[in-house]
């Protein structure tokens, strides 16, 4: 069984009903966090999960949106008045992560360098290999259209399921074939049939993807307030009869 928290599935432009990127997937006791936006850790202890239960974070590209809840995250593993974390946690990100950290830290001194050995950063490539994590999670991972260090996930089970993560992209062939035959394909979709902009997908984009990857299931996510006034459904279906799910806060789906 793999569960999957959808913490936020708004976007940058504030919002009452969407709270900024992030995912949370839990397998085996082990907790991942794809994507880290602002007010994430706030969102998770709404689903009754505190900080120091995150082993590891995915950052698919460092827009603020994605990253803003990166630098707090990062202060409260040096918080000691009740609590201070000692188990350690991994960074996944992009080589170029290094710049961000070093621009972070230049801004907020030692308040966000975790005290030693408690911080792993793991740096990805367009070539990177899976990686396995305790618990039994796989992970691979392919560039996608949108900045320069945008990758997405496929997290793979040892008892065979499959989660695929998109983070802000165009339509990708790579991504496509990540995603062959995943059981949940969580796809942003930033803008209403007819309103594309580029490095982000409409509806028929993320239902065509979907369809010629073959997935069981798909979410959509990342959406700015107008499309919740916008018909999702009708144009990704023109593409997609799989399962699919309009992402809301706080919502929990297990596989």
């Amino acid at each position: 069984m793999i569960e999957i928290i959808v913490v936020g599935s708004g976007t940058g432009v504030p919002s009452l009903r969407r709270a900024a990127p992030a995912t949370c997937v839990r397998y085996n006791n082990y907790t991942l966090l794809l994507d880290c936006g602002s007010g994430t850790l706030r969102q998770l202890l709404k689903v009754g999960i505190s900080a120091d239960k995150i082993d590891a974070i995915f950052l698919s590209h460092f827009h603020p949106d994605h990253v803003g809840d990166l630098a707090p995250f990062l202060f409260a593993t040096k918080y000691n008045l009740g609590y201070q974390r000692t188990v350690p946690f991994t960074i996944l990100a992009h080589s170029r992560f290094t710049g961000l950290y070093e621009a972070l830290k230049s801004a907020f001194g030692h308040w966000v360098a975790p005290p030693s050995d408690l911080m792993q950063v793991k740096e990805l490539e367009a070539d990177t290999g899976e990686i396995i994590f305790p618990g039994g999670l796989k992970l691979s991972f392919s560039l996608v259209p949108h900045t320069p260090e945008s990758l997405a996930v496929r997290i793979d089970t040892e008892d065979g399921r499959s989660i695929v993560y998109s983070g802000d992209t165009d339509y990708s062939a790579g991504l496509v074939q990540l995603a062959r035959r995943a059981d949940l394909f969580i796809c942003e979709c930033s803008c209403p049939e007819g309103m594309k902009v580029e490095g982000h997908l409409t509806p028929s984009l993320a239902g065509r993807m979907a369809a010629e990857a073959g997935c069981k299931r798909l979410m959509l996510t990342h959406l700015y307030p107008i499309c919740d006034d916008s018909n999702l459904i009708e144009p990704c279906r023109r593409h997609y009869d799989g399962e699919l799910i309009i992402a809301e806060d706080l919502l929990r789906l297990v596989i």
